[in-house]
């Protein structure tokens, strides 16, 4: 029987809509979309911040998750992860997602769902809303001190100091990373301008949740007498006394560089002084005093 031109209308129009449909779905990036075989698209969080590793970040205590259960809207909520890495949910009650990615704990749900009877065939994706488990704390002489996510599972010392914006002038040259590893106490001091040389540092290590960074400040020396510029100077790797004079401006017109003194502490603790050569190392702390030129 021949179709109506309405009817024929009508069909057309839900063919157009169909084809308008599958060409945006297809048309969305791979990282807005849901799991592999998943009809339930993903959820971009503003707590996933653009280009971080979400694929490979560890979950923690504090993480809020947003969990999706395609065609069951009573069990997509959102589930914080506690403080021993569980997550309480509808119907199959605590399960254990500290430690996992993404993809395994939204793995672990599905089974558990499953295995439960609840869901024949349950179609879960997870999002990220919210980043708190897994920090790091970067204090002392760094531009932005603080606690900081660890984004990915292989974050690097130098990762995290470009997150805190560097080392500020007044910092050291040396860093300490505290935490535990394998539940004992872990201590490591770092020389930080080997991380950035041209070959790659055993010293920028992997972080681990809980660790601390720890930049002091750099050592000083001091000048006073007849220096152009008396005070507290940065002391430098290898600084000699030659070095640190002219650090200090050099001697004024009545001072003289064949008139030097330093100060220092010996092995006691007793102040200590001592005639100086230019070639001299000068140590942190150490007072040079430049006298008066006799003519």
């Amino acid at each position: 029987m021949p179709m109506s031109f309405r009817a024929l209308m009508r069909y057309s129009l839900a063919s157009l809509c169909a084809v308008v449909f599958v060409a945006a779905v297809q048309a969305q990036p791979a990282a807005v979309r849901g799991a592999p075989g998943s009809p339930w698209p993903a959820v971009q969080s503003a707590a996933q911040p653009a280009g971080a590793a979400i694929d490979d970040y560890r979950l923690g205590p504090g993480d809020t998750l947003g969990v999706l259960v395609f065609q069951n809207p009573d069990l997509s909520l959102d589930v914080r992860v506690s403080e021993s890495g569980l997550i309480s949910y509808p119907l199959i009650g605590s399960l254990a997602v500290g430690g996992q990615t993404l993809i395994e704990a939204q793995m672990a749900l599905a089974r558990a769902l499953r295995s439960g009877g609840y869901v024949r065939d349950p179609q879960v994706s997870l999002v990220l809303r919210q980043i708190r488990g897994n920090q790091v704390s970067v204090l002392g002489q760094v531009s932005r001190p603080g606690r900081f996510a660890l984004e990915a599972f292989s974050t690097r010392v130098s990762d995290m100091l470009a997150a805190a914006g560097g080392i500020t002038s007044a910092g050291d040259d040396w860093l300490v990373v505290t935490g535990s590893r394998e539940g004992r106490p872990f201590r490591k001091e770092i020389d930080v301008p080997s991380l950035f040389g041209p070959q790659p540092s055993s010293d920028d290590i992997v972080l681990a949740p809980g660790d601390t960074l720890y930049v002091g400040k750099a050592p000083q020396f001091y000048i006073d007498g007849q220096a152009q510029k008396p005070g507290a100077h940065r002391l430098e790797r290898g600084m000699t006394v030659r070095q640190a004079l002219a650090a200090g401006g050099g001697p004024t017109a009545r001072g003289s560089q064949n008139r030097l003194r330093v100060h220092r502490k010996d092995a006691q603790g007793r102040l200590v002084e001592a005639v100086p050569q230019m070639n001299d190392l000068v140590r942190p702390d150490d007072v040079i005093h430049v006298g008066e030129s006799l003519f």
